[in-house]
């Protein structure tokens, strides 16, 4: 047993690499959890990143993943937590000792302890609060107090801060105390005795002055900040639009309470995106995760059932076209092609509409250059497809005036379709919805009776020439 301690020592010490977890890999780790060989597991694993080691448990059934957990060091093992997928988080969140999670959670930064002491059940949140260290767990009980999808729940409470009388020297000192522990630390931050937040000066201005310079006259007044209460998504375009690593938050006042880094915000984009797909197609973003098959059911059920009935809007309106496609059926052939490629038209627009409204490349004030653009783009589209469709009608029937009414159909539906697909999410977004929720399903099926009703109306129109 201390053998494979010390194996495990040496293994832990040993420098990572970048290594491909295919499957052949996942082959082996499987046969390796099976046989319990834990020092061959943790000679694959040493050379590995947490993000893969968490990659590897995703692809493990849960038992698999819970062997593979209780191999980790601490260091690595809290890592891990945090990078796995939510069924199995919630899994090692119910199963891992209170003295052991409590072990876990201290080694985080603050924001990472408070994100899974918040998805704990409230009786073992209380109790790994109460074991762990006084500052640590008042930082983590402060971060709980904020909405999760805001600034303040999304800071951390690790920091750099100096007075303006301290001079480069002590802030050097105080940066280095700072790195032992924790990632990550881009900027010093100063604040006056009441905490309130003078300014900031980036790690590199240390370096090129003076080391009994005072920071009071290296600082730059001109600092970025938001209060605790800002959106993620607003933070996320601070980021994007001013190119910075570093934020620092505070309250109304001005009093400095924490700072959010780049790393923060790569997870809040990623977190927005997969959120908005997954609304733009009636789901949610973890359904997978965290939700039964009956409960995903229930979820998806109002979309498709809603779907449905605009659909059958359609079918009312071929119904009452009956006599035009009695006269022409070939008219039915095209009636498919047409739905399809002006509903995906819809569909491009609402997602390119949604993202610039999520990263703040679309103004909600300045509506009409979104909709002009797209228009342009559509008329590109729609001409190019009402030709190709049109010129085939025609070859098809034998009659230049069918492939007239073929094309001219595909063109005016395909721009109608980039106008509501453009215009739905900017509407919903002004009356305060989330337009990601507006797009997807009900876009396609508008799409599919505003297309018929086009085509088989001017059909009709023309019918009498062919």
């Amino acid at each position: 047993m201390i053998e494979q301690e010390q194996n495990t020592e040496e293994l832990k010490s040993q420098p990572r690499e970048l290594i491909e977890v295919d499957d052949e890999l996942m082959q082996d780790i499987e046969e390796l959890v099976r046989s319990k060989s834990d020092f061959l597991i943790l000679n694959i694993l040493q050379d590995l990143y947490p993000a893969d080691v968490a990659h590897i448990m995703n692809r493990l059934n849960t038992d698999e993943a819970e062997y593979i957990f209780t191999l980790l060091s601490d260091e690595v093992a809290s890592e891990v937590l945090l990078e796995v997928g939510d069924a199995h988080r919630e899994h090692l969140l119910r199963i891992i000792p209170r003295h052991k999670l409590t072990e876990l959670v201290s080694k985080m930064d603050s924001d990472d302890a408070a994100d899974i002491v918040g998805a704990l059940s409230d009786e073992k949140a209380g109790e790994v609060l109460e074991t762990m260290n006084v500052e640590d767990s008042s930082d983590v009980e402060e971060l709980l107090r904020y909405d999760e999808n805001t600034a303040g729940g999304i800071m951390g409470k690790e920091m750099a801060v100096v007075s303006p009388k301290d001079t480069i020297k002590q802030a050097i000192r105080v940066v280095r105390k700072m790195a032992k522990e924790h990632k990550n630390i881009y900027t010093v931050y100063v604040v006056n005795e009441d905490g309130l937040l003078i300014g900031a000066v980036p790690l590199q201005d240390l370096l090129v002055h003076a080391p009994n310079k005072r920071m009071n006259k290296l600082v730059s007044p001109e600092v970025l900040s938001v209060t605790t209460d800002v959106d993620q998504e607003e933070v996320a375009r601070i980021f994007a639009k001013y190119d910075i690593v570093s934020l620092p938050v505070t309250d109304k006042a001005g009093k400095l309470l924490g700072r959010i880094t780049v790393d923060d915000i790569v997870d809040v984009l990623e977190e927005e995106h997969v959120e908005d797909v997954a609304r733009m197609v009636g789901s949610d973003a973890d359904e997978m995760e965290r939700r039964s098959p009956a409960k995903i059911a229930l979820l998806r059920l109002p979309w498709v059932l809603t779907t449905l009935f605009i659909e059958l809007m359609a079918g009312v309106v071929i119904h009452y076209f009956d006599a035009t496609l009695s006269k022409v059926i070939l008219l039915a052939s095209f009636m498919p092609i047409i739905s399809a490629i002006s509903g995906n038209t819809g569909l491009q627009s609402a997602a390119i509409i949604v993202r610039g409204l999520a990263t703040g490349h679309v103004d909600i004030n300045r509506w009409l250059d979104p909709i002009s653009r797209q228009f342009q783009t559509t008329l590109i589209i729609g001409g190019a497809c009402g030709a190709v469709i049109g010129l085939i009608g025609g070859m098809w029937h034998g009659r230049a005036l069918f492939g007239l009414v073929v094309g001219i159909s595909m063109f005016i539906s395909i721009n109608i379709s980039g106008f509501v697909g453009t215009a739905v999410p900017l509407i919903s977004k002004r009356l305060g919805f989330d337009p990601a929720m507006t797009a997807g399903p009900f876009e396609t099926a508008f799409q599919d009776v505003v297309g018929i009703s086009i085509f088989l109306t001017f059909a009709t129109i023309l019918l009498q020439w062919l």
